[in-house]
């Protein structure tokens, strides 16, 4: 990598994803074949197993959630893959997209010409405790956590300084809440596929079956500030605030771009890329922003040659609602303390003027922490090749954006996608 861009161009060839949900029957390997089997279904010019030569998986923790460590030989050998060699890579939440940049260098380096990316966390199989402890271990365990924090009180945080220093209404919140459930609700492998309307539509008939008062809710927002319907976690953040907890697994297969012809007609190109880190989020001046992500996105923006106005759409890390609304400023699709106003307005909706998170987002789609990073570029894929269904966004699309955040923004990777024409 010299002068800012990669050594040698990168394609992706084909992407996979399993359905995002709650799954006690299934391993994280069985998941991960659901992903790596569409995969191949993708490539549409066939996929030879022996063709790939590294497989990087992105895995946040398998050794809490399933006791299980030394996971990428352990899913490489699963799907028939050894003896290539198979890493896993860890940096939380942003696991997946690290191990998809650290595919794309492995390409550009010239040292592989085909790489299997891997995204993968199987979550649900811990009471609601033992998920909360395995992720607080994402944060400063010496002083963040004794102190008493938990990622939903992280994030509040950052939303009440943001609220305070832009004089920001939490409806915006809640807005991207609805947002993201209507995308999701055209998203077959989302775990939520219900829009607000039709979860409130779900409560009152399940009410009314009971013999229980039905709820007068009149419009969504009704629903969303309902204190019973929608219940504060940690203010100014409510239950449909905040992203689930997930099993899924996502596949990429990356290719270098002088070969890609062999393996399909219709790739897309790594246009930019770029990682950042920070402290703790104690350890910052303000809490309203996040770094590392704009740090990622400048550098991700100059290996690709072009700015965030030439961004079609964006696949944003909205673990919480606020997390999306300080991406899309730290990003540069909108000033500092002008992103609530846009999701207020719409302008981020899937018709809106700045489209982000078509797949439904974290929020809708569901975030099993590993695999997030990959799925969005699952979407991207989608969207870029026009075959997204029900949810395609409409026009040319050229330039697409992945935003994957670790812990609070000690991790922040930043891609961007190009179609050729």
């Amino acid at each position: 990598m010299t002068a800012n861009k990669l050594a040698r161009g990168v394609a992706v060839a084909g992407v996979g994803m399993s359905k995002f949900g709650v799954f006690p029957d299934k391993s994280s390997r069985d998941l991960f074949v659901e992903a790596y089997q569409e995969l191949h279904s993708t490539v549409e010019k066939g996929l030879p197993p022996k063709d790939i030569e590294a497989f990087y998986l992105g895995n946040f923790s398998a050794d809490q959630f399933e006791k299980q460590g030394h996971l990428a030989p352990i899913v490489a050998s699963w799907i028939g893959l050894s003896p290539v060699a198979s890493v896993r890579m860890e940096d939380a939440c942003a696991s997946g997209s690290v191990a998809l940049r650290q595919g794309i260098l492995a390409i550009a380096s010239g040292q592989y010409d085909v790489v299997l990316v891997g995204g993968l966390e199987k979550m649900t199989d811990l009471p609601t405790a033992a998920v909360t402890d395995a992720l607080a271990s994402a944060a400063d365990t010496m002083f963040e956590i004794p102190a008493g924090f938990t990622f939903p009180g992280f994030y509040a945080a950052m939303a009440t300084a943001y609220m305070e220093k832009y004089q920001a209404d939490p409806d915006a919140f809640l807005r991207v809440g609805i947002k993201n459930h209507e995308n999701g609700a055209l998203n077959e492998k989302a775990q939520f596929n219900q829009t607000i309307k039709d979860v409130m539509a779900g409560k009152k008939a399940k009410a009314e079956q009971k013999g229980l008062p039905v709820p007068t809710w009149e419009s969504e927002m009704d629903f969303m500030r309902d204190p019973k319907a929608n219940p504060m976690i940690a203010w100014p953040l409510r239950l449909f605030d905040c992203s689930p907890v997930s099993d899924g697994a996502a596949a990429v297969l990356l290719v270098s771009e002088d070969l890609v012809s062999k393996y399909t007609d219709h790739p897309i190109y790594i246009a930019g890329s770029g990682q950042a880190s920070d402290g703790a989020l104690a350890e910052r001046e303000s809490l309203s922003e996040v770094p590392s992500a704009a740090k990622a996105a400048e550098q991700a923006y100059t290996m690709a040659g072009i700015s965030a106005a030439d961004i079609d759409f964006a696949e944003v890390h909205d673990c919480f609602t606020i997390a999306e609304i300080m991406a899309s400023e730290d990003l540069g699709f909108f000033p500092r303390g002008e992103g609530w106003k846009a999701a207020m307005e719409g302008k981020t909706a899937r018709l809106g003027e700045h489209p982000i998170n078509t797949s439904g987002g974290l929020k809708a789609k569901g975030h099993p922490v590993g695999a997030s990073g990959v799925a969005q570029v699952v979407e991207v894929w989608k969207q870029l090749n026009s075959v997204a269904g029900a949810r395609q966004l409409p026009g040319e699309l050229r330039y697409a954006l992945t935003h994957n955040v670790g812990g609070t923004g000690q991790t922040t990777v930043v891609h961007i996608f190009e179609k050729r024409s």
